[in-house]
């Protein structure tokens, strides 16, 4: 089995609608994907309804999170979407996001760059507007060549000229209501260097007291290195270890099951999990 449990579309800061996530899924040779848009499962629905033969979705979602802080990602497993507690904070989370992504576009503007919040808009297409949508709008004002330009100090990104902060989660209690709407936590790409997300060993053993699932060790952002520090650090904990493409579409070079997890983390997963199952295709 070719297992990918980490993806996104159009629903947060993706650049394809679930239905073309999903197909390109299959034709990239996968039997598993998880759509895990951040903070909202706004796109499940359509992505069941357009599963190829052959592909299971596991419904999923990227929480936002933060300590001291650092921006941490958590990725959360076949939940409950409509447990309450949950629910409220995705809500309060989304709508921080619309708020800050108007003051980076004010900031922008403030800095000499001629991008809108109409454009910006337009480009997220009815999805939360993400940081993602305005560094193409900056591509578009041709501020800058490519949209991962936008993510530097110079920019908006951590510290940068025009980064906004936001409300974000606590990843232990992160993991607690994931846990208590019956699903699984994976803590994402926690040693990507090149972005600034070096979650510390300490923290990840505080979140596995409280129990998350796994840890994201096979990914793009880390290094030979940083995927066996992983590795050595889940098996300490106790914890599984997750592969995964990080997905964006057009933003990451359509890269979905570049890396991926292993039937047996996938059979865990899955009986762990039981506040929502596995959707496979249905038969027409």
């Amino acid at each position: 089995m070719r297992i990918d449990l980490h993806s996104h579309s159009t629903a947060s800061d993706g650049t394809q609608p679930p239905s073309d996530v999903v197909r390109r899924a299959r034709e990239r040779g996968l039997d598993v994907l998880a759509l895990t848009d951040h903070d909202t499962v706004a796109g499940h629905r359509a992505a069941i309804e357009a599963l190829p033969a052959g592909l299971t979705l596991v419904p999923g979602m990227e929480l936002s999170c933060r300590r001291g802080g650092q921006s941490i990602h958590l990725l959360a497993y076949l939940f409950d979407p409509l447990e309450p507690e949950l629910a409220a904070e995705c809500a309060r989370i989304r709508e921080a996001r619309e708020v800050r992504a108007r003051l980076t576009v004010e900031r922008l503007v403030a800095l000499g760059v001629p991008v809108t919040w109409e454009q910006v808009a337009e480009l997220a297409a009815g999805s939360p507007v993400g940081r993602p949508h305005i560094a193409r709008a900056m591509v578009a004002a041709g501020a800058i060549a490519e949209p991962a330009l936008a993510f530097t100090p110079e920019w908006i990104g951590a510290g940068g000229r025009a980064h906004v902060s936001r409300y974000a989660l606590d990843p232990e209690r992160a993991v607690r209501l994931v846990r208590a709407a019956g699903g699984a936590a994976v803590l994402a790409h926690p040693k990507a260097a090149e972005r600034g997300k070096v979650v510390p060993d300490e923290w990840i053993g505080e979140l596995a007291a409280a129990g998350l699932f796994g840890v994201e060790a096979d990914h793009l952002d880390h290094d030979a290195a940083a995927r066996e520090h992983v590795r050595g650090l889940a098996r300490d904990l106790g914890l599984a270890v997750t592969g995964s493409s990080d997905d964006h579409g057009e933003l990451t070079g359509h890269r979905l099951g570049c890396e991926t997890t292993s039937a047996e983390v996938y059979e865990r997963l899955t009986t762990t999990a039981i506040g929502a199952t596995p959707v496979a295709a249905q038969a027409h």
